[in-house]
């Protein structure tokens, strides 16, 4: 067992676990943020998609010793001033992109990256982006639908500077 200090959702948090506990488990079973969710466990599904810094990652391939200092953000936080949660979670809510729902944090929380990463992101780069997180209900389109609703909203609003 290693002590390691995470900053997670803008917090220092400690936590005493084997260096090569996949950050997923820290988050869940140590502090108790379940919004990642376990999926396949091989990161490739994407419903444990957390940011490390403005990346979006599969924290089930990330063990807690690789991630240092960087910040650890998950659906938890809130969003940014720039990219609110609240935006994307009401985009999704009208655009009924949400069906049994497990797949929905790691979506939004990799949607923000792009947001972030791109301000006015094209059809294309939102598929494409968009791509490696899989939803097993097969509401894709619907999931494209409710991101290109919240990057014409976020759009709109006058601060989009980074």
């Amino acid at each position: 067992m290693s002590k390691f200090t995470l900053q997670v959702n803008g917090k220092p948090q400690q936590v005493e676990v084997d260096a090569d506990t996949p950050l997923l488990y820290v988050l869940r079973n140590d502090l108790k943020l379940n919004g990642a969710k376990f999926g396949c466990g091989l990161g490739q599904c994407g419903s444990c998609t957390v940011m490390l810094d403005k990346e979006p990652v599969m924290s089930c391939l990330v063990p807690v010793s690789l991630v240092g200092a960087r910040a650890v953000r998950t659906v938890e936080s809130g969003g940014t001033r720039w990219v609110p949660s609240s935006v994307l979670q009401q985009a999704f809510i009208e655009e009924q992109a949400a069906q049994c729902g497990y797949c929905i944090a790691g979506m939004i929380m990799r949607a923000t990256a792009l947001f972030e990463q791109v301000a006015s992101p094209s059809d294309a780069q939102i598929r494409a982006w968009m791509q490696p997180n899989l939803c097993r209900c097969g509401t894709h389109m619907r999931i494209l639908r409710a991101v290109r609703r919240a990057a014409d909203v976020l759009a709109a609003q006058p601060i989009r500077n980074y």
